[in-house]
């Protein structure tokens, strides 16, 4: 049974999506869920991929030679109107989404190994589709490093003197002192003189944010099942 999967290009399907599997599983584990900390993505990135690849796989058909790129971008086009119960994704968590889809649609669609009329195995796909992964964490890795966004929280401030040009150091200092923070910046929004209070923006630098932090008022919804 074994002998005539494997002997039926099916080995070289599981060996795809192990690498598939694992290059997903590097980016999830250790570049998303170690800043952000979000398990609920971590389950939808890796069951996602998983779902992509064979998905795509049975679509292709056993036959890989008929694969033709209408079938990735039906996918794509499927996906483009999908939306989720909950509230809208994050635009990081919508980038790693599409990485890991991108990821398992290439190595579903990547061609098998070839044979030449002496046995001997000639091409190296397996090898293209591990440079596309390491390619693709790379450029994760330095791009998350020096250009994502700080987290970023919206506060109610009472200490409405602080918020003029000239004290914007005193300002960031008592927000440092209230939060327990290191804030990068700060945005002044709107200001109501009546109450002495003002809507601040801070991006700060810290490792764990969430949906929450970018909430002005959260709905009963929110908490009553929690």
């Amino acid at each position: 049974m074994f002998k005539e999967l494997f002997s039926a290009g099916f080995g070289d399907t599981l060996i795809r999506f192990a690498i598939c599997f694992v290059a997903n599983w590097l980016i999830v584990n250790f570049l998303y869920y170690k800043k952000s900390h979000r398990r609920d993505f971590f389950f939808t990135f890796i069951i996602i991929s998983v779902a992509i690849y064979f998905l795509v796989y049975l679509m292709m058909g056993m036959d890989r030679g008929k694969a033709t790129m209408g079938v990735g971008l039906g996918l794509f086009g499927i996906f483009s109107i999908m939306r989720y119960r909950t509230d809208s994704m994050p635009v990081r968590e919508m980038t790693y989404l599409f990485v890991v889809i991108c990821l398992s649609v290439v190595h579903a669609m990547a061609s098998s190994l070839g044979v030449d009329a002496n046995g001997v195995l000639v091409g190296t796909p397996l090898m293209e589709l591990i440079v596309i992964d390491i390619i693709t964490i790379l450029a994760i890795i330095i791009f998350e490093k020096k250009y994502t966004v700080k987290a970023t929280k919206l506060i109610q401030y009472d200490r409405i003197e602080l918020v003029k040009p000239e004290k914007r150091a005193e300002l960031i200092a008592d927000i440092e002192n209230r939060l327990g923070i290191k804030v990068l910046h700060v945005e002044v929004g709107g200001i109501d003189f009546l109450r002495d209070m003002a809507m601040l923006k801070v991006t700060y630098d810290h490792e764990d944010s969430n949906d929450v932090d970018n909430m002005v008022k959260i709905k009963k919804s929110d908490y009553e099942d929690a």
